[in-house]
């Protein structure tokens, strides 16, 4: 194979990678145009859940999530607790429709850009690691949990800044503030005490039934989880097609 040819077939692919575009199915709005962009983005979501390479889109109905500390207390006294969550995986972000939206204007930058929608049940699994003390009840437990988050609604607040490649503008999302409210968090945790079925029963049964206070507790943890769940479903998609190529060009 000559090395003309290999130097022009490296310039194809380069090519290629530099001027990746929307594929011709997916609804182009103009810069700004909410409505349009809404239902584009409930498009993407139910027709790609399994993710499109083309646009940098992982799949969505099925998404990985990094190791995390929930609940991370010192050991001091004789009430506290520690506990992280490993090999998790969430399910149900396919069933996410989009409300509405903040921003996408022809400047990304002049306003903070807002997601708002809805998932009608996120299912969380994953296995995890307790240790604690309770008063006179020692807890060291390894286990799987299981999750439902239902009716989970959230906004999420994007800071971006433009990159230049190419003349073209692609966005780093510097910062992504998830708000989330839920209507109902059911969980188990199994393997709780090993020994003592019962035990395990009683205390996912005061975990259901006291799950507002434990939400609250847990709030700041699980939004940190969700800011970087959220960015990397989003950041890939900028980073692969630049932002004037999402959007039709302004006539004149």
């Amino acid at each position: 194979m000559s090395k003309s040819f290999l130097i022009v077939i490296g310039l194809h692919l380069l090519i290629a990678i530099k001027c990746q575009t929307l594929p011709s199915n997916i609804k182009k709005c103009h810069f700004g145009d909410s409505k349009c962009i809404v239902g584009s983005m409930n498009a993407v979501i139910r027709r790609y859940s399994r993710g499109l390479s083309a646009i940098g889109m992982n799949p969505i109905d099925v998404v990985n999530i990094k190791d995390s500390n929930v609940w991370n207390n010192a050991q001091i006294g004789g009430v506290w607790f520690q506990f992280k969550l490993s090999n998790q995986v969430n399910y149900g972000f396919e069933n996410t429709t989009v409300k509405r939206i903040k921003g996408f204007g022809k400047d990304p930058t002049a306003s903070t850009m807002e997601i708002h929608g809805q998932i009608p049940s996120l299912i969380h699994k994953g296995n995890y690691v307790a240790n604690g003390r309770v008063w006179m009840i020692a807890l060291n437990a390894t286990g799987e949990s299981t999750s439902d988050f239902q009716n989970l609604r959230f906004i999420l607040k994007l800071k971006v800044i433009p990159e230049y490649r190419n003349n073209k503008r692609y966005l780093k999302i510097y910062e992504l503030v998830p708000i989330v409210n839920i209507s109902r968090w059911i969980v188990w945790l199994d393997n709780l005490f090993p020994e003592n079925m019962d035990l395990t029963i009683a205390i996912n049964e005061l975990l259901n039934t006291n799950w507002l206070e434990f939400w609250n507790e847990l709030e700041p943890a699980f939004l940190t989880i969700f800011s970087s769940v959220f960015t990397s479903m989003i950041e890939d998609t900028f980073q692969k097609i630049s932002y004037d190529d999402m959007f039709l060009k302004d006539e004149g």
